[in-house]
């Protein structure tokens, strides 16, 4: 359970922020006085979610098995209506004020964060809903008490992510105006320099030249992108300040020009104010305990096996039957002829049959495979794979690629593991 939640929260996190924020920056009027482009944020919601779980079932079925070529066009129109939003949420408060005598610029500013909340959840999401495919391992039933508490886990991990932005909602009407439009301007930069950073990596696996000082900032960027999502959250800390400031600036004893009803209105507003950032400051040492206590306490430092030698002679890899044949798990490293490290793997299974494949998947990645317990297991996952379906696409199972057995050995032409090495890039 804990597993889900910790990789799912932080997936969900930031499309929940950037919803509440638009929502509050924009939102005007009510019933018949809202502009007809308010209900474009939620069908920028909507669209991007339908996308995620249309791109998420092609992933796992292995209809697409590269995200680069989607993830690029996304992440290059994700950057620059990011840069398009944060400047509408800067003018916020002149485009919502008396927003009727410029109505043009109302419906612009929602069409841009329509088009950033879509993007954003399109691009966050798939990996969110790919762990709907590890509740139930191979072989299992499918109601046990592992599956439950992985389902109460993600289903956690999605609740969580709302509450958190729904508490930093409340400070709406008791921050002053300036510091939450602070907060959200930041949030919203540290999700640009985020989607810049998913950008730049494909990039660079592209063979795009870098500086020293280029790959430098893209190496720490990508090394602390916990520490970012704890700060989008921190931001918040300004409008809280705000908050209990204008909390206890609010008179409510011995004001002579005061009636009873406005006192009573004085302090109910204080003590919304300092609840609302007591309850801010809850959410941020929440999501911190989950990013940092959470995931410490999930994962297990997991050393892959050494790579074993094999025979490599004129484009052709041959690994002995001898050499595999008693049933445990075996890693071979290869180099590609782009440069490259790939690493498959070897296993007989119970059938005689032997499962070969990369030691990466579609879902995880490159992360590799171990054995425990007579099982094989994804490093990043923790989910075990059906020894029957190693060598077969789809799901976490290792990547197939074709080999051919006979006179008690495997070759494995080098050719069809090159056309393979962007899963290790």
């Amino acid at each position: 359970m804990l597993e889900q939640f910790v990789t799912v929260m932080p997936g969900t996190l930031a499309p929940a922020l950037l919803i509440m924020c638009l929502s509050v920056m924009l939102t005007v009027g009510e019933g018949r006085d809202k502009p007809i482009s308010s209900r474009w944020r939620l069908w920028g919601l909507l669209i991007g979610l339908v996308a995620a779980i249309v791109f998420a079932a092609l992933r796992a079925t292995a209809v697409i098995n590269q995200r680069t070529f989607v993830n690029y066009p996304v992440l290059v129109c994700a950057v620059i209506v990011d840069l398009l939003a944060l400047a509408a949420v800067l003018a916020s408060p002149a485009i919502t004020r008396d927003w009727t005598k410029h109505r043009a610029l109302m419906h612009v500013a929602n069409a841009v964060a329509a088009v950033q909340i879509a993007l954003t959840v399109f691009y966050a999401l798939p990996d969110v809903i790919l762990q709907l495919t590890i509740w139930v391992e191979p072989d299992a039933p499918v109601f046990t008490s592992d599956m439950l508490l992985r389902a109460l886990g993600f289903v956690l991990g999605v609740a969580a992510s709302i509450v958190v932005a729904a508490i930093f909602r409340t400070m709406r009407s008791t921050a002053v105006r300036w510091a939450f439009t602070t907060a959200v301007a930041l949030m919203m930069a540290i999700l640009f320099v985020q989607h810049l950073t998913g950008l730049m990596q494909i990039l660079q696996a592209r063979r795009m030249r870098f500086t020293h000082t280029m790959f430098v900032t893209l190496a720490w960027s990508i090394n602390h992108n916990d520490q970012m999502i704890m700060a989008q959250t921190f931001v918040f800390l300004i409008p809280a300040v705000a908050s209990i400031v204008a909390g206890f600036r609010m008179k409510t004893r011995n004001v002579p020009d005061l009636n009873e009803a406005q006192i009573r209105g004085n302090k109910a507003f204080r003590r919304r104010a300092i609840a609302a950032a007591a309850w801010s400051l809850v959410a941020m040492i929440a999501v911190t305990c989950t990013l940092t206590v959470g995931k410490a306490a999930t994962q297990q430092t997991i050393t892959l096996s050494p790579p074993e030698a094999y025979a490599l002679s004129d484009g052709v890899a041959t690994i002995p039957f001898s050499q595999v044949e008693d049933g445990h798990l075996h890693r071979f490293e290869y180099k590609a002829a782009d440069g490259t490290v790939m690493r498959f793997i070897i296993i007989k299974k119970n059938g005689g049959a032997y499962g070969i494949g990369l030691d990466a998947c579609e879902n995880c990645g490159d992360a590799g495979y171990y054995e425990k317990d007579g099982k094989i297991i994804c490093k990043k996952c923790e989910v075990a794979i059906n020894l029957a379906t190693i060598g077969f696409k789809g799901g976490c199972n290792p990547v197939p690629f074709p080999y051919k057995t006979g006179n008690g050995q495997i070759t494995i032409q080098t050719s069809d593991l090159d056309a393979l090495s962007a899963h290790f890039r």
